[in-house]
């Protein structure tokens, strides 16, 4: 009769574990400075952005000013506790970075290329906490 044994990371997938989640946490923290100072010119200065009077998702530039600013902050907070090695980090991480790239596509016709620039940067977070299966 057969038995079973739990699975065992080596040393060397452990410490890739460990330097993907400081890779996601150091990207959630720039991309949330990113946020933050993109959400205070939004909301400083309107006439930064391109003004695009066609598009489909329309909303006020200073609206969209405030939820960056509050993505960027809340991001900052959880790249903290990345760092910290939480297990609630990495799954509000994942749900910030999903809701910042959400709010990134539809502010894309006022800031097209850093919106496509955080959209990379946000899939790239999410990849690298939701590649780790053990913490450590």
């Amino acid at each position: 009769m057969a038995t079973t044994t739990p699975h065992r990371h080596s040393a060397a997938a452990e410490a890739t574990a460990g330097g993907l989640t400081v890779f996601a946490a150091v990207l959630l923290f720039i991309a949330g400075v990113l946020d933050f100072f993109r959400g205070i010119m939004a909301i400083a200065n309107d006439n930064v952005f391109v003004n695009t009077p066609n598009y489909v998702f329309k909303f006020d530039l200073t609206s969209w000013g405030w939820i960056q600013l509050i993505l960027g902050v809340i991001a900052m907070g959880v790249s903290a506790g990345l760092l910290a090695r939480a297990t609630w980090a990495r799954v509000v991480g994942v749900g910030i970075a999903g809701l910042a790239i959400i709010a990134n596509f539809l502010s894309m016709p006022y800031y097209p290329v850093w919106s496509l620039i955080l959209i990379a940067m946000y899939g790239f977070i999410i990849w690298g906490l939701c590649i780790v299966h053990k913490e450590t």
